[in-house]
């Protein structure tokens, strides 16, 4: 995926910072004056309109939904309308959307329907790059006598490439799981690419949007792949995992549901559904975005919004997060994960220092109410292959649209103080 969308303007006014930070209740909250959440890749705040749509939910229709009862009926709709306008917004048809306790489980589910679908010497693809959610469901299948192929990354700057991607390919290969965006290097993969080569090898493409979507989600089309998934209490939304799961695939894949629901396309892939009033409540995400373009461009055609979002929010966060990166590649004491420039980057941001474990750093910042992140945030395959201890792991500074260069300044002068303490 390229940094603007094939069709979407390049230029963008600039984000109304006062509108956006009234639409989260977090920056209202007495408890939470003065911090600066920068930790955005471990889970976002929520936007009000999910707040307001769950709170409405769990008082006006928490039972059983599509029942003939008033009560029921309107939560049985609530539902239905998020499951309408996610699929609106990622430009997929409604039976090729699921919602899953989480991207983890999303994952795990169809992994085990893999399992059963592949035959003795098929192979599978997974690559060192990834959250363990994208791998691990899938590198199980060597317990079933299956081959895995690792598709390995750049042990200096934790990149994967084409050639490693046509390297593990062969005849025998039928799925491959890569991510859009890495959670710890930052890189944003060209998914279009690799997915027209998977789909040549006639391979189901796997795509992890964990990383990607908070910072733009895409219309999956424009991928190419097969089964896109994140999560979307990363997203502004509740603690719900969204998969996106091509018609084609939906036939070929064994149903993972209950038995007389196998012919129910979008129950076929969740086998114990999530709680109905985070579903309901996940529309208000699309509430936010739509405000969000009408207030940054009145008038437009409202077909053209997910694109204007995405590039609104890729065009601010690229503003945000380059004085960190240029502070954080000239500093003698640190090393950086990934590129130094923000471009096919995320606002996601990693590195270590030899003098400070990541931990300690964390810990000081967060007496400075800064909140970061420490660990191998579950790449620990990828934090492994850069050589980089992973009990020690790296120091994660996340940022989206709704941060503010104020709290960038705010962490850039903590960190220029703390490495040379």
């Amino acid at each position: 995926m390229s940094a603007t969308p094939e069709g979407v303007d390049s230029r963008t006014t600039a984000l109304d910072e006062t509108f956006v930070r009234a639409q989260f209740p977090a920056f209202a909250e007495p408890s939470l004056q003065g911090f600066a959440h920068l930790e955005n890749a471990g889970g976002s705040f929520a936007c009000a309109p999910v707040v307001e749509r769950l709170d409405r939910f769990y008082r006006a229709t928490k039972l059983q939904p599509y029942y003939p009862a008033a009560p029921s009926t309107t939560g049985g709709e609530a539902m239905d309308e998020a499951r309408s306008r996610w699929a609106g917004w990622l430009g997929v048809g409604e039976d090729e959307l699921h919602f899953g306790p989480s991207t983890s489980q999303n994952t795990w589910v169809l992994a085990n329907a893999l399992r059963t679908w592949l035959e003795p010497g098929d192979e599978v693809v997974v690559t060192q790059q990834d959250h363990e959610a994208n791998i691990g469901a899938f590198a199980r299948l060597a317990d079933e006598g299956f081959t895995v192929r690792t598709w390995k990354v750049d042990p200096h700057s934790g990149e994967l490439d084409g050639a490693g991607l046509d390297a593990v390919l062969s005849n025998r290969t039928r799925a491959v799981a890569f991510t859009h965006c890495s959670n710890v290097v930052g890189s944003i993969n060209p998914v279009r690419d690799w997915c027209e080569r998977i789909r040549a090898a006639g391979a189901l493409s796997i795509v992890d949007g964990v990383s990607a979507a908070p910072h733009g989600t895409p219309q999956v089309p424009d991928l190419g792949c097969d089964v896109y998934l994140f999560s979307l209490y990363k997203v502004y939304g509740p603690h719900l995992g969204l998969m996106t799961l091509s018609r084609e695939w939906n036939e070929r894949l064994p149903s993972q549901g209950h038995y007389f629901n196998a012919g129910k396309a979008t129950a076929r892939f969740t086998p114990a559904g999530p709680d109905h009033a985070q579903i309901a409540a996940a529309a208000g995400v699309i509430d936010y975005f739509e405000s969000l373009d009408a207030r940054h461009v009145p008038g437009a055609d409202p077909a053209g919004a997910p694109g204007r979002v995405y590039q609104l929010l890729r065009a601010t966060e690229q503003a945000l997060v380059a004085p960190l990166l240029a502070f954080l590649d000239d500093h003698p004491a640190v090393r950086l994960v990934g590129r130094a420039d923000t471009t096919n980057r995320a606002p996601t941001v990693s590195f270590t220092v030899e003098q400070r474990s990541p931990r300690a750093l964390a810990e000081a910042l967060a007496d400075e109410q800064i909140g970061t992140g420490y660990g191998d945030f579950y790449a620990r395959r990828l934090v492994e292959a850069l050589g980089i201890d992973p009990v020690r792991g790296v120091l994660r500074c996340s940022l989206v649209h709704y941060n503010t260069a104020e709290e960038v300044g705010r962490l850039v002068e903590a960190l220029d103080r703390l490495l040379v303490e």
